[in-house]
C-alpha cells in the first residue's frame, strides 16, 4: 500500500488533501501539527513513502519538520505545501531536503500528479538499492554497478547490448525466454525491427562466453521459442 503522511494545520485543506489522495489509492495518515507528525512518524517506525508538509504552522513549522524527517530517512519523498510563492521559499525547501514544492491554491489533479511522481521516484530508487550488486552463475560474475562480466576471473569484453542480454539471462536462470520477450526487454516496446536481431546478438555473445560456441552449454536454444541460461 502507498503510504503518505500529511501534516496540515488547516482542517479544511487537510480534509481536501486526504480525500483526494485516498481516492488516488494512498493510505493517508493525517496530523495537524509538526509535533504530532514526529510522534506519529516514530509510532509508525517511519513506514511512509511520502510526506506532505505545510510550511506555515504554529510550533514546529514545516521547515523544521522537513529537516527532522530527512535526518531520519534519506529515502522518503518530501513535498512542501505553502501559500507562499516566493522563489526563495522554494529554494529553501529544496536546500533542506524536500523533493518538491506545491503552492496553494492547487487543483486535486496537480496535487495527485506531484505525489505520484515522487512516489514513483522513491520506489525506483528503493528497487535499485535492493538489486544485488553482483550476480554469480557458475564461472561467471556479473557486476551490476560497473556493468562488467568476468569468467573464471577474466574480463569478457561485451557491447552494451550483449551485457544487457547476459544480465537478463542470468537474472532469469533456467527460465525459457521467448525471442519477443527478450526483444522488448533489451530494445524496448518502440523497436519495430525483426526479432532475428536477438539471434545475431546471442550468436556473438556465445562466441565470447562459451567454451565451444558450436556446442553451447550456457545459453541453450529452445527451438521454435527462444533461449535459456543453463548453469
Amino acid at each position: 500500500m502507498k503510504r503518505i503522511l500529511v501534516c496540515e494545520d488547516e482542517e479544511a485543506i487537510r480534509d481536501f488533501v486526504v480525500i483526494n489522495l485516498s481516492r488516488a489509492g494512498y493510505d493517508v495518515v493525517d496530523v495537524a501539527s509538526g509535533e504530532e507528525a514526529v510522534q506519529v512518524y516514530n509510532q509508525q517506525e517511519g513506514r511512509f513513502d511520502v510526506a506532505l508538509l505545510d510550511i506555515m504552522m504554529p510550533g514546529m513549522d514545516g521547515f523544521s519538520l522537513c529537516r527532522w524527517i530527512r535526518e531520519q530517512s534519506s529515502e522518503i519523498g518530501i513535498i512542501m505545501l505553502s501559500a507562499k510563492s516566493q522563489e526563495m521559499d522554494k529554494v529553501n525547501c529544496l536546500m533542506i531536503g524536500a523533493d518538491d514544492y506545491v503552492t496553494k491554491p492547487f487543483s486535486p489533479s496537480e496535487l495527485v500528479a506531484r505525489v505520484d511522481a515522487i512516489y514513483r521516484r522513491v520506489n525506483i530508487n528503493s528497487a535499485r538499492r535492493e538489486e544485488p550488486k553482483t550476480v554469480v552463475s557458475g564461472p561467471f560474475v556479473l557486476d551490476c554497478q560497473s556493468r562488467t562480466v568476468k569468467k573464471n576471473g577474466e574480463d569478457i569484453e561485451l557491447t552494451q547490448v550483449e551485457y544487457h542480454i547476459m544480465e537478463y539471462l542470468l537474472k532469469n536462470s533456467n527460465t525459457a525466454l521467448d525471442r519477443k520477450t527478450i526483444l522488448r526487454h533489451i530494445w524496448g516496446d518502440a523497436y519495430y525491427g525483426d526479432d532475428k536481431v536477438v539471434d545475431v546478438n546471442i550468436r556473438r555473445l556465445r562466441m565470447k562466453i562459451e567454451d565451444d560456441p558450436s556446442n553451447p552449454g550456457y545459453i541453450q536454444t529452445i527451438w521454435g521459442f527462444g533461449y535459456k541460461w543453463n548453469v
